[in-house]
């Protein structure tokens, strides 16, 4: 059993890349969570779930031009500014990494998380390059930051 997380906010334009990518993803073994602004609400599920990996995707400010994807190693995650949370994404994972063999953030550029706007060309075409390398499970290849 594999795990896709979709993490951000849908009313703030870029922010809601986590959750395109969790709704439009669908793979046999795999079971997609839109967890919206606070993944942590969804840890009974995957305390039930134990996967294989859990895969989070959001939105994160990490100095790149927009739309590009990144896995975000759980020791840079404090330098990386994430989308709001209830808690710290760096809480949530050292939270269920006893309940997970592996678990993996990637983060995507965004354009602008300004109110009210939808997502940026760039960024959603870079959610349906994730969506891709995810179906086809070569997320190992994406570059670290």
């Amino acid at each position: 059993m594999k795990v896709l997380m979709g993490i951000g906010n849908e009313l703030r334009g870029d922010d809601a890349i986590g959750i395109y990518v969790a709704r439009n993803f669908r793979k046999v073994g795999w079971k997609v969570i839109v967890a919206g602004q606070v993944p942590e609400d969804f840890t009974s599920e995957i305390k039930n779930l134990k996967p294989d990996i859990l895969i989070m995707v959001d939105a994160a400010l990490m100095n790149l031009p927009p739309g590009e994807i990144r896995i975000v190693p759980a020791e840079k995650i404090p330098k990386v500014a994430f989308s709001t949370h209830g808690m710290p994404l760096s809480f949530f994972m050292e939270y269920i990494e006893e309940y997970v063999k592996r678990c993996l953030l990637i983060g995507i550029q965004p354009k602008s998380m300004e109110f009210g706007v939808g997502l940026s060309e760039e960024v959603k075409a870079a959610g349906d390059k994730l969506i891709q390398i995810l179906k086809e499970e070569k997320y190992e290849n994406i570059d670290r930051l």
